[in-house]
Formats: structure tokens, C-alpha cells, sequence
């Protein structure tokens, strides 16, 4: 394993490679730290090599992967859009689509890390706050690789949501309050209990399976980096791990290419990296007011790192209304066949309004990041079901049709 130690992203004091959410000095967060001398003898011969699942990954994350895994998520599709690019007017468009991932979305990638961990540690219970897709993936995984499961949302979570939770045995709690208030409490209990934590005492090894997802893109593409990466904003980390993960290759040369740019988006009801970003300050926390659940993070853990990502690459960051949301789900099934929840229908926001501003245009290779399904969410556009009602009657239904041409 090449993780060494884990290193605070604030004062730079450094700590074992053990289960603690936050630096003993500050309270900043932790990112592993690796040894690029023993990461440098990876080729992409080898990468290719590897196991179909984001463990052919495994000398760019933190844990000795579970041999065997069940379940293991990773290596999802990377498909074409062209007549969707052809609409919006640029060169290329690729969707990565992580609603292939056993529950749905990318959360399953973060908790086989985490749970990789939690083994490695001895402890027998996963547990996390969510906004509902994480709950879903730490609940399979637990049921997959013989965890418990303690898992806490906001009460008024789309019943889809916690339904799929319920399935795989976990215990759910239901907290009176916003999201915000969830992770506060589950923070607290991570020093109380000896539970795996995925998002809090875990969180360090968690954040590092999101780097995955840029490590698939780049290799998807032949090893070439695209232009531009879209991605949504919850807590910020899918954001900024993604593009972690293109530079880690790009300085170890598996990669060709620039770095790409950047660009996230958020619901308007809950902007708190857009709001900094726009104004050159901080991230302050929000209260949210969004209908787009699963990224309505007023108090993003990564925010301001996210922020230093768009930076870094030259990208940035869009709100999009909420009025638009149900809108650009429809927008980008009809368009592609690809239903995605209200997170990547805020994602597609970001990219139309990026196209608008001229921030991307035809000489780009574009990727957004389907980060979870429209099965999870169907509520926005269940007012489409508009069905014909007929008799079991060829001829009534050859009427119809040619009274339609």
C-alpha cells in the first residue's frame, strides 16, 4: 500500500494512517499522503491489467482493497453524447455515467474504500449521515461484506431513497432537521461509538475513492485528458478529488494532455461555493431551500478546497434555478436515454450555462459526471405519465397512429 501517512490540509501536521476524521492540532482535514517513488513503477499496462472495478486503482488509495469483494464498484461507462453536443454547440460530450455503481451512484465508490478500512481497523458497524445515495451505498456494503449498518437522514428524505436503504437491513434514523444538523450529530456520535463513520472519523479514506472516478475518464479516453469536467456540489469533494486524481497522473506522466478545466454546479436554494466563489471569499453556510435533496449541503466540508480545484484547472462555478431542475432531467433523457437524478440535472445546468457564457464551446471535449439515478428522485417528473388509454384492438390502435401521420 502506497499511503504513508495522512497530512492536514490546513497547518500540515501529519498523523498514522489511523481512524480519525480531523487534525489533532487544528481540526483541518486530512488527505492521505503516498509515496510517489513506489507510484512511479505503475504503467498503464499494468492499470489495464487490473481488476474490472476501481480496484485496479488500488496504488492510488489508502487501503489494501478486501480480497474478493463483493460488489466492488468502479469502472462505470464513459459514453458518447453527440447529438446532445451537436445541440449545445460543443465539440465533444461525454457522460460518465456512475448510476451503473451497484446502488446507483458514485457514493458506492467511497464506502468500499471506507469499509476497506473499517475492516482493516476491526470495527463491525458502517455508519454515516446522508443525503440518501450515500445511505443506500453504505447499507449494500454493509450487507455485502458482513457489516452492521447505522444510517442517518434528514427526516422528509424521497421515500425512494430511504426505501432503498431499508432493503439491505440497515437501521435508519430519521433526524429532525436539515442536513447540516444529520452530520453535526453524526460527528459527535463518531467520538461516542465504535462505528465506522464512512463521512466522519473515515472520512480521509472515504474522499479518496472519488479520485476514481477522473482516474476512469482519463483512462476511458485512452489515457488523454478531456477539456473540461462538469460535476455537481455537495459537500465539494467528488469535485475536487476528481480533479486530484487527473493531476496525481499527470505528474506521474500516465496521462496526456493539459489538466482540465473544472466547473461545478449547485441548486440555487443551496449555492454557498458558487456565493464565495463569485465574491472571492470563504465559504459561509446556507441554509438550504432546494428541491435538489441530494446535494442540499449548506455547510460543505470541502467547499473551499473545491474551490481551490477551479482555480487550479480555470474552471468555476454556476447555480442553476430551481425552476430548471425538473426541466433539464427531461431535457437530458430525451436527449441521450440517460435519466439522472436531480444532482446531474443540476450538473447539465451548469454545462448550458457555461455553453452560454462561452466557457466552453466547439474545440472542447466535454465530460459530465451522471453522478446518480432518476429512479432515486422520481417525484419531479412524475406528472409526464400520460397514458392512452385503449381496447385490446388492433384496428383502434392503427386509428390513432394514422390519424397522428
Amino acid at each position: 500500500m502506497p499511503a504513508v501517512s495522512l497530512k492536514c490540509r490546513i497547518c500540515g501536521t501529519t498523523h498514522d494512517l489511523e481512524g480519525i476524521g480531523t487534525c489533532r492540532s487544528c481540526f483541518g482535514p486530512l488527505d492521505p499522503v503516498y509515496d510517489r517513488a513506489d507510484q512511479a513503477r505503475v504503467t498503464r499496462e499494468s492499470i489495464t491489467a487490473g481488476p474490472n472495478s476501481l480496484w485496479r486503482y488500488a496504488d492510488f488509495l489508502p487501503v489494501e482493497p478486501l480480497p474478493n469483494q463483493a460488489l466492488a464498484p468502479g469502472l462505470t461507462p464513459l459514453v458518447s453524447a453527440p447529438r446532445l453536443a451537436e445541440e449545445l454547440g460543443i465539440g465533444e460530450l461525454w457522460l460518465k455515467l456512475d448510476t451503473a455503481n451497484p446502488t446507483h451512484s458514485f457514493k458506492d465508490r467511497g464506502v468500499a474504500v471506507a469499509a476497506a478500512k473499517a475492516r482493516e481497523l476491526g470495527l463491525t458497524t458502517l455508519a454515516c449521515s446522508s443525503t440518501g445515495n450515500l445511505a443506500n451505498a453504505v447499507a449494500a456494503r454493509a450487507a455485502a461484506d458482513g457489516f452492521e449498518a447505522a444510517v442517518f437522514t434528514p427526516a422528509g428524505l424521497e421515500r425512494e431513497k430511504l426505501i432503498a436503504t431499508s432493503v439491505y437491513g440497515a437501521t435508519l434514523y430519521a433526524v429532525q432537521g436539515s442536513y447540516d444538523d444529520v452530520s453535526r450529530l453524526t460527528v459527535e456520535l463518531s467520538f461516542e461509538l465504535p462505528w465506522g463513520f464512512v463521512n466522519a472519523a473515515l472520512r480521509s479514506y472515504y474522499a479518496e475513492g472519488s479520485k476514481t472516478v477522473g482516474f476512469e475518464i482519463a483512462e476511458q479516453l485512452g489515457f488523454q485528458l478531456p477539456d473540461a469536467v462538469f460535476a455537481p456540489i455537495g459537500s465539494g469533494a467528488l469535485y475536487a478529488k476528481i480533479f486530484e486524481g487527473f493531476r496525481e497522473w499527470k505528474e506521474l506522466g500516465l496521462v496526456d494532455g493539459a489538466l482540465p478545466r473544472m466547473y461545478g454546479g449547485q441548486a440555487e436554494g443551496c449555492r454557498p461555493v458558487v456565493t464565495a466563489w463569485e465574491n472571492g471569499e470563504k465559504v459561509t453556510p446556507v441554509r438550504p431551500a432546494t428541491q435538489a435533496l441530494s446535494i442540499a449541503i449548506g455547510n460543505p466540508a470541502d467547499g473551499d478546497y473545491a474551490i481551490e480545484s477551479a482555480r487550479a484547472s480555470g474552471g468555476g462555478f454556476f447555480s442553476v434555478p430551481e425552476a430548471d431542475i425538473a426541466d433539464n432531467i427531461v431535457e437530458l433523457a430525451h436527449a441521450t436515454g440517460v435519466w439522472g437524478e436531480t444532482a446531474p440535472a443540476v450538473t447539465f445546468g451548469a454545462l448550458k450555462e457555461a455553453v452560454a457564457r462561452g466557457a466552453v464551446g466547439p474545440n472542447d471535449r466535454v465530460v459530465l459526471v451522471v453522478s446518480g439515478d432518476g429512479l432515486k428522485t422520481p417525484g419531479l417528473v412524475s406528472h409526464l405519465v400520460e397514458a392512452i388509454t385503449i381496447p385490446p384492438d388492433a384496428d383502434v390502435v392503427l386509428d390513432l397512429v394514422g390519424a397522428a401521420v
